[in-house]
């Protein structure tokens, strides 16, 4: 019989399964998704108005400064929130335990009942799993809170703001390497490569079908792209 230690079981979790990159994956994602849409969708907005080419410019890069800012400081606060109600309930239930440790475990207990373990082997391992580390069983069954799960604000703060730069960095790349001459098209189209790449890689890091993700990313693309030109046609500055 195969020995497996602690190590290899874990190291088979995380190969297997893509839960415990979801909030990396999220945060990174949304950046950069955010970065390309938004930016672009100005630039050819600006483009079609009939702006000059510094004036293009300056609209690139003072949406990726803002954009990145923006995004740092809206997951922040987001996640911020989210790590602040799961202490909260952590430090009630805590109190709880130490209240009505015998609730508790009976609550424990059935939990484990209703996923159809047997009333003794529920109360033992409640008992047991309280033992080792009462808070952080009721923590995990109970509220569904787990070291993959939790909330950190700072790492996703610099992912989103990380991701924002390199999507909303190329773009402003091609405004200042490219000629006016078709630079709307040319940008757009571009942009619209690489939201099918990003989609693409996204949903094949998450396990889910490539070709859903790439279609995703391209239609919102696509449909903020063509919003924006529009407003720009109305505006025209020529």
């Amino acid at each position: 019989m195969v020995r497996f230690t602690p190590e290899m079981l874990e190291h088979h979790l995380t190969k297997e399964h893509f839960s415990h990159r979801m909030g990396w994956l999220r945060a990174a994602v949304l950046g950069a998704n955010d970065g390309i849409i938004s930016v672009v969708s100005l630039l050819v907005g600006v483009i079609a108005s009939g702006a000059d080419k510094e004036s293009i410019l300056l609209v690139a890069v003072a949406a990726l400064v803002a954009g990145a800012l923006s995004m740092a400081a809206g997951e922040y606060v987001s996640v911020s929130s989210q790590a602040d109600t799961e202490k909260a309930d952590l430090e009630k239930e805590r109190i709880m335990l130490e209240e009505n440790w015998e609730v508790e475990h009976a609550e424990l207990a059935l939990i484990y009942r209703q996923r159809g373990v047997s009333d003794a082997t529920a109360m033992q391992v409640a008992k047991e799993l309280m033992a080792h580390d009462a808070l952080g069983a009721h923590a995990k069954d109970e509220l569904g809170l787990s070291e993959i799960h939790t909330a950190r604000p700072m790492q996703a703060a610099f992912a989103s703001a990380a991701s924002f730069v390199s999507g909303a960095a190329i773009p402003v790349l091609l405004v200042v390497l490219l000629p006016m001459e078709n630079l709307g098209l040319i940008i757009a189209a571009c942009s619209l490569a690489l939201l099918a790449v990003l989609g693409a890689i996204a949903a094949k890091t998450g396990g889910a079908p490539m070709l859903k993700g790439a279609m995703r990313m391209t239609t919102w693309g696509f449909l903020a792209m063509a919003l924006t030109t529009y407003v720009g046609l109305m505006f025209d500055i020529h």
